[in-house]
């Protein structure tokens, strides 16, 4: 496994979108959708020491955490990463999409290019996601991407993992 941090931090090319480090003048555009530990952050100091906190956990090689950024303009739409480490050659993979750019085909281009990334660079052998069960979005792009649904959790949450048998589809 090649584990956070690298040298350089991997940008990743894509035709609609790239996966790019989070700048500081990327924060005030990425509150609403600014998370650590279910915590939502509602203004821009909160979302800096959010931010901050998600790098050093990049550091210290338990994650690693791109800007999703339109392809034509550059501008953060939304996150993605793996998070919670990388116990046993796995990744939790999460993501979330700033409201307006939802239903344009910006997050299944980025998590395409994340697990890319994820079985390829880092050596992952397992790649999970957990949503809520109520958020038939989340669910409908796990399982377009060849996810199945692998475990009920608590708090109306369900754990999905990507099948070695289904291949990852646009």
């Amino acid at each position: 496994m090649r584990l956070p941090p690298y040298p350089i931090f991997p940008n990743l090319p894509g035709d609609k979108v790239s996966l790019r480090e989070i700048i500081a003048a990327d924060i005030s555009d990425l509150i609403e959708i600014s998370y650590y530990d279910a915590i939502q952050a509602t203004t821009i100091h909160e979302a800096t020491d959010m931010q901050a906190k998600i790098n050093r956990d990049y550091h210290a090689g338990n994650s690693i955490h791109w800007g999703i950024a339109d392809k034509a303009t550059n501008k953060i739409l939304g996150t993605c990463g793996y998070y919670r480490g990388f116990d046993k050659g796995a990744g939790e993979l999460g993501f979330v999409l700033l409201s307006q750019y939802r239903g344009q085909g910006f997050m299944i281009a980025a998590l395409l290019l994340a697990i890319d990334f994820g079985i390829n660079e880092i050596g992952l052998n397992r790649i999970w996601a957990v949503t809520d069960k109520q958020n038939k979005q989340a669910i409908a792009l796990l399982e377009r991407l060849g996810f199945v649904q692998f475990a009920v959790l608590e708090e109306d949450h369900i754990e999905y993992e990507l099948s070695p048998f289904c291949p990852v589809r646009p």
